[in-house]
């Protein structure tokens, strides 16, 4: 008899086992995918747009038949412009949800406050929008553009095309304004430009007023000298700078304005009239007409549901990731972080203009830069491009504390490899 109930009760905890193993298996029958991007806030303005992108092509992939045989699952997160809060979420993210990788982040004070979580928990970053470079992760795959490939390029043509001698370097008060225009004030020195012709500014996210500092520029630019704004003001700040210059009559034929964080999204929030011919340079626009950035248009519109929703650069940069994460897990057979980082490198996907992106070493993507004129409908006519396509570059060559430092996570396995002393400092695989 004893016996009998022992043997019961071993089948009742077999049983047991057996369903909390079934619902265990059931849990993990999705593989879970991070958004973390605001969706309130200063930033909201830009951010939203890359929440609906990533959304966008789980949908798709979906539709496919997932990864690995199952299904992806968004796990959206609003950390609300809010920089520590980043960090809060991203932890929510990777030891709550357990996520396999995360989509996220604009400013480069967002992803400075998530790194040292990805990088203590092991997490998977892919970061969509151009940034200052002076970093190389083994934990993020820096998808938009390093300051070799936007900011410098645009300076030349300025520079060549367009004959600017007097430089106005506006910016929004955080690190990637001030590192990037770091490295344009060294650039434009080594090419000659004096300091007196160098006028830099910052303001807070969100200013609002802008009167006096477009007073400034224009006072700036008329000293008989040829003068340009190069602007890394972010978020929705933009929309009174614009409209301020459209006030003060600065038009792109007096003192053309270059913008790094200004695309088709920012500019669907404003009259544009009055910016005809001001610029940006990016390393895609909608406008660009190939047969790939036609389809994605069309899917564009058809998931939102709306016909005027616009396409952008770090669309274009997270749809890049995306499919390459993809393509990493399919061929490591796993979603673990390690495996998926280290196939990850020498992937190619299309882009959207008619090129390839290829994942380099450095955790940076080959692209081609295109400077835009901004058009009277928000859409940009490309007046510059690139001959091929550009590697992304960790470290810029123009600071002294950054042109001896390589990123290499393949043969060196490091982000910040001092070439003269033959060092890894910082975080590397060992």
């Amino acid at each position: 008899m004893n016996n009998r109930r022992r043997v019961r009760g071993l089948a009742g905890l077999a049983a047991a086992i057996s369903f909390i193993a079934a619902s265990a298996a059931q849990a993990a029958d999705t593989i879970k995918v991070g958004v973390l991007h605001s969706l309130s806030g200063t930033m909201a303005i830009s951010e939203t747009t890359l929440k609906d992108t990533v959304l966008m092509m789980i949908e798709q992939q979906n539709k496919k038949g997932g990864v690995l045989g199952k299904k992806l699952e968004a796990v959206v997160v609003d950390p609300a412009s809010n920089w520590p809060l980043f960090a809060e979420k991203a932890e929510q993210l990777l030891v709550k949800d357990k996520v396999a990788v995360v989509f996220g982040c604009w400013t480069s004070v967002s992803r400075k406050s998530v790194l040292p979580v990805f990088e203590k928990n092991n997490g998977l970053l892919f970061y969509p929008v151009q940034y200052e470079g002076e970093e190389s992760s083994k934990n993020v795959f820096y998808t938009g553009a390093a300051p070799n490939q936007q900011a410098i390029p645009a300076v030349d043509y300025l520079m060549k095309d367009i004959g600017v001698k007097r430089w106005v370097l506006a910016g929004t008060d955080y690190v990637y304004p001030r590192t990037t225009n770091k490295i344009l004030e060294a650039y434009l020195k080594a090419k000659g430009v004096k300091q007196e012709d160098i006028l830099i500014n910052y303001t807070p996210f969100g200013h609002s007023d802008w009167q006096s500092i477009v007073a400034d520029i224009k006072k700036f630019g008329s000293a008989g000298k040829k003068t340009a704004v190069v602007s890394t003001i972010n978020g929705d700040a933009n929309v009174p700078f614009y409209k301020e210059l459209g006030n003060q009559k600065i038009s792109a034929e007096d003192i053309p304005v270059v913008a790094f964080s200004v695309g088709e999204e920012e500019l669907s929030g404003i009259d544009t009239k009055p910016l005809v011919g001001h610029l940006a340079a990016w390393n895609y626009f909608e406008s660009i007409s190939t047969p790939v950035n036609k389809s994605f248009i069309k899917e564009w519109h058809a998931y939102t549901k709306n016909p005027k929703r616009v396409t952008n650069d770090p669309m274009e940069a997270h749809v890049i990731g995306f499919n390459m994460w993809v393509k990493a897990v399919e061929k490591a057979k796993t979603i673990d972080v390690a495996k998926v980082t280290d196939a990850m490198i020498g992937i190619e996907v299309p882009n959207m203009t008619g090129g390839t992106a290829k994942m380099l070493a450095n955790h940076h993507l080959t692209k081609p830069v295109f400077i835009g004129e901004i058009r009277a409908d928000g859409q940009f006519d490309v007046v510059w491009k690139t001959e091929g396509l550009v590697p992304g570059d960790a470290w810029s060559d123009y600071l002294p504390g950054s042109k001896d430092i390589e990123a290499d996570w393949v043969t060196l396995k490091c982000g910040n490899y001092n070439t003269k002393t033959k060092k890894c400092s910082g975080q590397n695989y060992e």
